[in-house]
């Protein structure tokens, strides 16, 4: 099954998912950055609550974030789990990252900062900037495995990711769509145990396990 056929298949199955939600008022960088080291490990309904909190604290600002106490993040973000973690990734962010220009917010450079991998990273230039990187997480290897477009579901982050990327229209929408179309496949229907039957994909499914 060819890549663009399944970006149509499913876009024309779940809709268009029209990602990543922000608060209004807030500075959109800023919170798709935290919401992308907070969502690593947990689901998006976890980092939606510890966002929350700290909005309904006042603490979403970069200025807040730098002078917060650490125990008192680690508090407020407690819901998105790992959150001893993930408070010192959030302070590192913002140590490294406060006062840029945006120009100057690179890929090496957030791959530089302690707790941003490639999955992070990625999640932050692709919705928080608007950069051309397609992310590629543990739902994007499982359904390309089993469609038949990679041999292993351990292919490496940067090898998946220039398959899609030349295979696709370099477009920032379609990146985004894309990238959340894969993930409400994984969650739905291709699961560790798929639900193969009711999988918009079935008929292309090289992996078929019905």
């Amino acid at each position: 099954m060819q890549i663009k056929e399944t970006y149509k298949k499913l876009l024309d199955h779940f809709g268009f998912q029209k990602w990543w939600p922000v608060h209004t008022g807030t500075d959109r960088f800023l919170e798709v950055s935290i919401g992308a080291i907070l969502t690593q490990n947990t689901n998006w309904k976890n980092v939606e609550k510890a966002i929350e909190n700290l909005i309904k604290d006042d603490v979403l600002s970069w200025d807040k974030l730098e002078s917060i106490d650490l125990e008192k993040l680690k508090e407020l973000i407690k819901p998105a789990g790992f959150y001893n973690q993930k408070a010192v990734y959030i302070k590192n962010f913002v140590k490294a990252v406060k006062g840029l220009p945006k120009e100057r917010i690179t890929r090496d450079l957030l791959l530089s900062i302690k707790g941003i991998g490639e999955e992070t990273a990625d999640s932050i230039l692709l919705y928080g900037l608007d950069r051309p990187y397609f992310v590629v997480d543990a739902y994007t290897k499982r359904i390309f495995y089993r469609l038949g477009i990679t041999k292993t579901e351990n292919i490496s982050y940067k090898k998946l990711q220039k398959i899609i990327q030349q295979n696709i229209p370099k477009d920032i929408n379609i990146y985004k769509e894309f990238h959340a179309l894969l993930v409400e496949l994984g969650k739905n229907y291709c699961r560790k145990r798929p639900l193969c039957i009711k999988c918009p994909l079935n008929n292309s499914c090289k992996k078929n396990l019905k």
